[in-house]
């Protein structure tokens, strides 16, 4: 079934002002002009027919299809992926502007209604693909270079050959899918819903969020117990859908007969067990060197004795509160990508003046960030709710490192462009390194590159060690489900306990803290995404590297692995650059950059 984008950065943002220029917003109108657009209707009649004839034409004959059969059904296949892609990107996009606008919510549903029934009859495809034989596929594959350009997608969908259920099960499992669909909504509902009172002042969780950094500490811990009390307040229903959907999962995953409840997230990634585990072991092995060392070095220069959470994101006492406006930010972000590549700035130009991106904070949108595909023969959306901080730059370097990738990943199609997540990460954490360094070079004093350092190295905690802990919460959270419901204090406990471990002994943790895990939306749309970004970030600072090394041919080698989108596997990608992420040396290189950059800052105190 299509899968809506969903907001995917862990919202921290900057401190903004109103005087940010003038916010891009999107113009959905290349998917299309409306609700009412008649190409819409077209397209659904076309896929509900397209639908029905590919069941009538292929269901119980896969198996008697030659290599040409086989061809012309995977093609088949692939135009309505696409077709049923652009009609759910436009009604997810317009969701996300306005979750809170009860038409958009109903279109959205509705169409998703329609898609899951007319394609259920699709089901079969996978089905029946894993029931040939081994030796006859890879006969028609040698037989046809057309056909055989598809592999990577046979393999993966015979990937979940071991875990595939009766051809009725199946069926049954993709129905029940809107259901699952529905609880996800709640949650996105629910937290855009939501309305904090600080100061006197009404404003819904992105910029409740946004106080945790600023530069007033009374702010920061206004806004950090105004969370906890909302978040307290609705503890229950947070915790209620954490419950259903962690105890679906787990229902899904006992008759599938998958391992663990990690499985299904490494299929998709395409990723090895043990490659998860070792790059989970280096990090929590690191925190002491990383996350705990730095902590105690912010500690030191916030003039405290002990730090509360409402001071992780703090600005520094040093740091200048300048607000980056949209154009200063938009020219920033290009001149790093234009300075690497000039291809690249072509690339990134059309997001910033054809409608690509939305960036203002408004009432009711999705929090976060997100870059989203569309479909292959349309283009990318970046959404953003930009607040002016350079950590908002960042947050746009990385989107648009995505919608870079998306572009050039385009071109294999719409069954390979899509690339797992653990190298989905590869341009934006690029795109974000690309215009740090930039950022680096033009300090103009050495206050202000300890500044970019800094910030820098919370990020990459935020992006490293914050999502290895989010991974280990969750393999915490979906085991103790397995043996029960859980109350809202045993997930709470089980938060708590990776927190002092990650953060490390400069914090305390206020009473409420323990709830903080409600307003994480990976948690619920995508169980143990999190992971994906430290492989991202530990992938890009090696490849980064071999970049800052002087590799000949570095641009060519990394626009052809863009290129790629998802028809290669990480060792086939990586190996060009004479890197293999399976080598648990490889995470430590990674982690050696973020070190090397703490030894910096330590440096400059002496």
């Amino acid at each position: 079934m299509f899968q809506l984008p969903f907001p995917v950065r862990d919202a921290n943002a900057g401190g903004g002002s109103k005087d940010l220029g003038n916010l891009p917003e999107w113009d959905l109108s290349d998917l299309y002009t409306g609700e009412d657009a008649p190409e819409l209707k077209r397209d659904l009649d076309w896929l509900e027919q397209a639908c029905a004839s590919f069941a009538a034409d292929y269901e119980g004959k896969l198996a008697e299809l030659d290599a040409g059969g086989l061809l012309e059904c995977v093609l088949r296949n692939e135009k309505i992926n696409q077709i049923a892609g652009r009609i759910m990107s436009f009604a997810g996009l317009r969701y996300y502007q306005l979750t809170t606008d009860a038409g958009r919510a109903k279109f959205m549903s509705d169409a998703q209604e329609k898609i899951t029934n007319f394609t259920t009859p699709l089901v079969f495809f996978t089905l029946e693909l894993n029931k040939l034989p081994d030796d006859h596929l890879d006969t028609l594959l040698n037989k046809n270079a057309d056909l055989a350009r598809y592999k990577p997608i046979f393999d993966r969908i015979r990937a979940m050959k071991p875990y595939q259920l009766s051809d009725e099960l199946e069926k049954f499992m993709h129905d029940l899918g809107v259901v699952g669909d529905a609880w996800e909504r709640m949650f996105d509902e629910t937290i855009a819903g939501l309305e904090f009172e600080v100061n006197g002042e009404v404003m819904g969780i992105e910029g409740t969020l946004n106080l945790l950094t600023d530069p007033d500490r009374a702010n920061r811990e206004a806004g950090a117990r105004e969370l906890a009390e909302v978040f307290g307040a609705n503890v229950k229903t947070f915790a209620r859908v954490h419950n259903t959907q962690a105890k679906e999962k787990e229902i899904i995953d006992r008759w599938r007969g998958m391992e663990t409840a990690q499985t299904g997230r490494h299929l998709s990634n395409q990723v090895e067990p043990e490659v998860v585990e070792a790059l989970r072991d280096a990090v929590v092995k690191a925190y002491p060197k990383l996350s705990h060392r730095y902590y105690e070095l912010k500690r030191k220069w916030l003039g405290l004795d002990v730090m509360q959470v409402w001071d992780r994101n703090a600005p520094l006492p040093m740091e200048d509160p300048r607000i980056v406006d949209w154009p200063t930010a938009e020219k920033m972000v290009m001149d790093a990508y234009t300075a690497f590549d000039p291809r690249m700035g072509e690339l990134a130009k059309p997001f910033f003046n054809s409608g690509w991106i939305d960036a203002g904070v408004k009432p009711g949108k999705a929090p976060g960030a997100f870059a989203h595909p569309t479909v292959t023969d349309v283009h990318p959306y970046v959404m953003l709710n930009y607040l002016g901080k350079p950590r908002d730059v960042m947050t746009l370097a990385h989107e648009l490192g995505h919608g870079v990738h998306q572009v050039l990943a385009a071109g294999q199609g719409e069954m390979l462009s899509s690339t797992p997540l653990t190298l989905a990460e590869t341009a934006s954490v690029f795109g974000e390194m690309l215009t740090f360094r930039k950022m680096l070079d033009n300090a103009k004093s050495q206050t202000e590159r300890k500044v970019l350092l800094a910030g820098k190295v919370e990020d990459m905690i935020n992006t490293v060690v914050r999502q290895i802990a989010f991974y280990d919460f969750e393999c915490k959270l979906h085991a103790a489900r397995r043996n029960g419901e859980l109350t809202p204090d045993d997930i709470n406990a089980l938060w708590m306990s990776v927190q002092a471990e990650s953060l490390g002994p400069a914090f305390e943790f206020m009473d409420g803290y323990e709830t903080f895990w409600a307003y994480i939306p990976h948690f619920v749309h995508s169980p143990f995404y999190v992971y994906a970004y430290a492989f991202g970030d530990g992938l890009v600072n090696a490849l980064y590297a071999v970049y800052a090394e002087g590799e000949e041919g570095f641009e060519e080698k990394y626009f052809d692995m863009l290129k790629a989108g998802g028809s290669k596997h990480h060792k086939e990608l990586l190996a060009p650059f004479g890197l293999d992420a399976s080598d648990p040396a490889f995470w430590d290189k990674g982690l050696s950059m973020i070190s090397g950059f703490i030894d910096e800052l330590e440096a400059m105190e002496d």
